[in-house]
């Protein structure tokens, strides 16, 4: 409520549409930023799990 009283004098009514849209377009750019970066985060540590378990069969072989 404060927030709302602040903002409506400094932008205008005219503006608050406005800067709602950006502020939504924001906040989905940020999920899915944050969506991509925790699937590439998942991607890297089935590459390394795979690695370590090529790993210990190649010991494995060689004992």
């Amino acid at each position: 409520m404060l927030i709302g009283i602040f903002i409506l004098p400094v932008f205008g009514s005219k503006r608050i549409p406005e800067l709602a849209r950006v502020m939504g377009r924001a906040t989905h750019e940020f999920k899915k930023a944050k969506e991509e970066i925790s699937h590439q985060g998942e991607e890297f540590l089935k590459a390394a799990e795979k690695t370590a378990e090529l790993e210990s069969e190649k010991e494995k072989q060689e004992s």
